[in-house]
């Protein structure tokens, strides 16, 4: 298979994830033989995407698919958590002068999900939101019965951001409506299943799988990186009480064309016998913000017949839109409500589903007036890969 011992002098990658916490780089990077590890190392703030983290991110995965003798990257997070997703209090105290970071991250996950090298994410722990993001669009996603994941953006007044329309609308059936609209938490076997993930491996074999990547001495094609994780992983089996094996009623209740007919659909499966399932699910739905709601599964629905490209500028200008409270601050109140006061109270405004209305969605689906206020990314492949940094935006350039 082409597997031969690491160099004594290699040892990093066999210390505790715990340990790296204790280096201030928000971003570890190692290149080892012909692997090239990320970590990413804010394990106190559940590893969260800052700016910072966002540029380092880019700027290592631009180095590395330039670099001929990297011939895979193996991306992780310190401690017990993948990726929180973004930084929640960051947004909500720098309000939208975070537009950098923004920029940053949507131009990052481009990038991730067209990368020209294998690469792989050991995923042990939570992946929330732009978590999920990082993980999914990987060409391996290895997860541990330890991880979870869940998109619960329309629960804070924002939507599933980060590439996630594209990866959603791409699910079995309606299930990405129903992930997004719901917030629900896959496990993950569940993630594997639903095609998030590509290999379950228990936790404690992990350790020994990522030895062994980096222990391959034929170049790193990806049929040998495949065969490697293949040796760990075990086959998953979805047991009657997933949500998975419930897909024929979200098929039918999420493939309603507006929210209110989702609801009403659903709260009348929830009366039948053997659905108590349900009933959890409706109440919280019922809790999340009544525009959040809309405008992710408009965006979901509309992320079916998109582009990759498309579907991230098309999140681009709604994440902007919602910074600047273009219709509505419920993505601010969110925040306060679940994680800067945590009284779990939300004020939406508006307060209803039929206070939300077609008029104020179009405002931010809109695209933008002028094109270089766009997030410039591919649109084809013969375009220059890694263009269209922040430094040569438009939003860049009008602050100079």
């Amino acid at each position: 298979m082409g597997i031969t011992p690491l160099p004594s002098t290699i040892t990093t990658f066999l210390m505790p994830s715990e340990v790296m916490k204790q280096n201030r780089e928000v971003v570890i990077a190692e290149e080892i033989g012909h692997g090239r590890v990320l970590t990413l190392n804010r394990p106190n703030n559940l590893n969260y995407v800052s700016e910072k983290v966002a540029l380092t991110l880019g700027q290592k995965l631009e180095k590395y698919e330039k670099d001929d003798n990297a011939k895979f990257v193996i991306l992780k997070g310190a401690g017990r958590t993948f990726s929180g997703g973004g930084d929640l209090e960051r947004i909500y105290d720098a309000r939208d002068s975070v537009l950098e970071g923004v920029y940053r991250i949507y131009w990052l996950f481009y990038h991730i999900h067209t990368y020209k090298k294998p690469h792989i994410a050991l995923v042990h722990g939570m992946s929330m939101g732009g978590g999920v993001g990082l993980m999914a669009p990987m060409k391996f996603s290895v997860v541990t019965e330890k991880a979870f994941c869940s998109t619960p953006e329309a629960n804070l007044g924002y939507h599933p951001d980060c590439g996630l329309s594209y990866i959603l609308s791409r699910l079995p059936g309606r299930l990405g409506e129903y992930l997004g609209l719901t917030g629900v938490k896959l496990k993950g076997k569940e993630m594997v299943a639903a095609g998030l993930a590509t290999h379950f491996v228990p936790s404690h074999k992990l350790f020994q799988l990522e030895k062994s990547l980096l222990s391959i001495n034929n170049g790193g094609e990806e049929d040998t990186i495949r065969s490697v994780i293949d040796e760990f992983s075990t086959n998953v089996q979805i047991d009657e009480t997933s949500v998975l094996s419930k897909l024929s009623i979200i098929d039918d209740c999420f493939s309603k064309e507006t929210v209110e007919e989702i609801l009403d659909s659903f709260e009348v499966e929830a009366g039948k016998r053997g659905n108590d399932w349900i009933m959890p699910v409706l109440k919280s739905i019922k809790k999340a913000s009544p525009i959040g709601l809309k405008i992710t599964l408009r965006s979901i629905r509309e992320g079916r017949t998109q582009t990759l490209s498309e579907c991230l500028r098309r999140e681009f200008r709604i994440t902007i839109n919602t910074l600047r409270t273009l219709i509505s601050y419920d993505l601010y109140e969110g925040i306060r409500a679940a994680i800067i006061d945590k009284d779990k109270s939300p004020n939406w405004n508006p307060s209803t589903l039929d206070k939300v209305h077609d008029e104020q969605l179009d405002l931010i689906f809109k695209p933008f007036d002028e094109h270089d206020l766009e997030l410039q990314i591919p649109i084809s492949e013969e375009e220059y890969r890694w263009g269209g940094k922040y430094e040569n935006s438009g939003y860049c350039l009008r602050t100079k």
